[in-house]
């Protein structure tokens, strides 16, 4: 405690301070600029100065009789760029300074989304990955990437523990388990740069393709599996055998009363004898029967 305290005195001995005690102000105190744009900033003193300037790579100025001076850059284009406006008194605290907040952003390049290893349909129950990547944004700390399924947002990937300040590249996975209800579903990514109250507005977005997605399930048949139809001798009987499946499935039937092959979904006929005819719906995924049981009405009924 005492050692710290000796080092406090000794910098008001000096005359070198900074932060709040500094006699200097910046306005604009943030500023956010577009890779490539103009930029001005102006550092004021509030009390006499011997000299006032901006110490930075590109733009460096000062003065010696004004309370203010500019720091102004017709195209910034330095991602390290760190002005700092420092001003030298008469009186003490001698010197201070002052460092501006400056946030130079690029919007992506592209931004670009895929189904991880795989170019085929998807299987219904199966996992994937779908992968976003974007190229050459910055800062990356600023970046919020968002995936959508349709127009609901289904995850949100931040880069806030990365730090660089110059154009990287980034990617964000997303683990899906499709089911035959998402055949046609549209997915999308979409990355945006949030840069505070001083950046943009809206801000800077870019989104990706949309990514539809086709998902292949084995067939099923919406309605029960075993019908039992009640038919006068000779009347036209139905037998619906619609299934869905993806591919769309193909039909086979079978049954001691047909005579030749069928291959629809759906069969009329109106001299079917009373017994067991079975349907089979089929696709590479899978297939699934159902069966139906004709009975001729008694007479009289």
């Amino acid at each position: 405690m005492k050692d710290a305290l000796l080092w406090f005195l000794g910098l008001l001995i000096i005359g070198i301070v900074s932060g709040d005690s500094c006699s200097l102000g910046i306005s604009p105190s943030r500023v956010v600029v577009k890779f490539g744009d103009p930029v001005s900033v102006s550092c004021v003193a509030s009390r006499p100065v011997r000299e006032l300037g901006w110490d930075s790579v590109i733009g460096a100025s000062h003065t010696q009789h004004d309370l203010s001076v500019q720091w102004r850059v017709d195209s910034l284009t330095d991602w390290i760029e760190e002005p700092i406006c420092y001003g030298v008194f008469f009186t003490a605290p001698r010197q201070c300074e002052e460092k501006l907040n400056l946030v130079l952003y690029k919007k992506p390049d592209s931004v670009s989304i895929s189904v991880v290893n795989h170019t085929s349909p998807l299987v219904e129950g199966r996992e994937y990955q779908l992968l976003c990547e974007v190229q050459n944004v910055a800062p990356v700390q600023y970046l919020a990437l968002r995936w959508y399924r349709g127009q609901t947002e289904v995850y949100n990937h931040s880069f806030s523990e990365l730090s660089p300040a110059t154009p990287v590249q980034v990617s964000s996975t997303l683990l899906i388990v499709p089911t035959r209800g998402e055949d046609g579903a549209q997915y999308r990514c979409e990355a945006e740069l949030e840069l505070g109250a001083e950046g943009p507005q809206p801000p800077p977005t870019v989104q990706s393709d949309v990514l539809s997605i086709s998902v292949h399930y084995p067939p099923d048949f919406p309605s029960p599996e075993d019908e039992i139809l009640e038919v006068n001798n000779g009347e036209e009987a139905v037998l619906n055998c619609v299934a869905v499946g993806n591919p769309p499935p193909v039909y086979t039937w079978s049954s001691s009363n047909l005579q030749k092959v069928h291959n629809q979904p759906v069969l009329t006929v109106t001299s079917l004898g009373p017994g067991a005819y079975t349907c089979t719906a089929s696709n590479i995924l899978g297939k699934k029967s159902k069966e139906f049981i004709i009975k001729h009405k008694s007479k009289g009924v």
